[in-house]
């Protein structure tokens, strides 16, 4: 046996342990003024504009509709009384105001129906046209979103004129039709198809420069993927498309179905101020029941009506958002 096997193996230190590692300086909330209360007065300006601007008109709206309110208590010969519930009472056991109500429910959901195919549709083509055509397009919505909408309505009454219509004339160039003097407002169906053609040109433009935002936001992997598992255009959009779109559908429709319900000045010019029975919506019919048959509480009784039913329709939109935020 060599030396060199006789000679103790040297002893291999072990390995040292890691130190442990410092713990992480966690960011500490700065000490001071604000903290929970700084949102509250970022949000103060606008809650006192809102308080400002809303508050009173409506606690105002509230009181008239259960005092007994005319002429003599408006120009102060006698004062107001309270009567109850006696206002709603008569409102809602007319006929009229539930023909009123019938017909802007029917109004406004072909209204809302419209505006949301036409604004999907056009949403769904801008994707599909060049830059330039886009844009060019974009200008002219925005021109026509911005157009106030008193002018709006007189450049679609000019239109639809019986005498000096242009779309009589245009109609009456067509083989075997005779439109000139035709009078579209001579029946409430065809002269709410009118009002209802000019509110959804001016909402459209909204709906689509919104749902065309919410496309630019759909993964082209997963639309590729869909072709490739065999699905057409129709199932990519089904699919695809329409379930990243829900959030921003549920909420034009929601604005749509307020606004639509809350037309007012269409049908007010439309019809030189002085709307017919068969053109009176919920908004044009409690103005007339305040100022033209100068009984302001069951006209302020008829608005707070309809902020009830707009509330629903809140309270549905308010519903849908949390069950989708729930899925995500």
């Amino acid at each position: 046996m060599s030396a060199a096997d006789t000679t103790t193996p040297a002893k291999v230190p072990p390995p040292r342990q890691a130190p442990p590692p410092a713990a992480w300086d966690r960011p500490r909330r700065p000490r001071g003024s604000g903290g929970a209360a700084t949102p509250w007065l970022l949000l103060a300006p606008c809650l006192l504009v809102l308080a400002l601007v809303m508050a009173y008109p409506l606690v105002r709206l509230v009181t008239l509709s259960f005092q007994k309110f005319g002429q003599p208590q408006l120009w102060g010969f006698q004062g107001a009384t309270w009567v109850g519930f006696a206002n709603f009472r008569a409102v809602l056991g007319d006929g009229e105001f539930w023909a009123v109500v019938l017909r802007t429910l029917v109004f406004a959901a072909g209204a809302v129906l419209l505006t949301m195919v036409l604004g999907m549709a056009v949403a769904l083509l801008l994707q599909r046209v060049s830059p330039w055509m886009k844009t060019l397009v974009n200008i002219v919505l925005v021109a026509s979103w911005g157009m106030p909408v008193i002018v709006a309505t007189t450049v679609f009454k000019w239109l639809f004129d019986s005498d000096y219509g242009i779309l009589n004339a245009l109609l009456s160039k067509l083989p075997g039709v005779h439109m000139i003097g035709h009078n579209w407002f001579a029946s409430g169906p065809q002269g709410l198809a009118v009002i209802m053609l000019l509110v959804v040109w001016g909402a459209v433009p909204f709906v689509v420069i919104t749902l065309g935002a919410g496309l630019t936001q759909v993964p082209k992997e997963l639309e590729e993927a869909a072709r490739l598992d065999g699905a057409g255009a129709w199932g990519v959009f089904r699919y695809v498309t329409l379930p990243i779109l829900k959030p921003i559908i549920v909420m034009l429709t929601t604005l749509s179905v307020i606004w639509d319900m809350g037309v007012f000045p269409q049908v007010f010019v439309m019809r030189g101020g002085h709307p017919e029975a068969e053109f009176q919506v919920l908004n044009t019919y409690s103005y007339d029941r305040a100022f033209q048959v100068n009984d302001y509480a069951q006209g302020s009784a008829i608005a707070l009506l309809t902020v009830v039913l707009l509330l629903g329709v809140v309270a549905v939109y308010m519903r849908q958002m949390l069950k989708i935020g729930d899925v995500e």
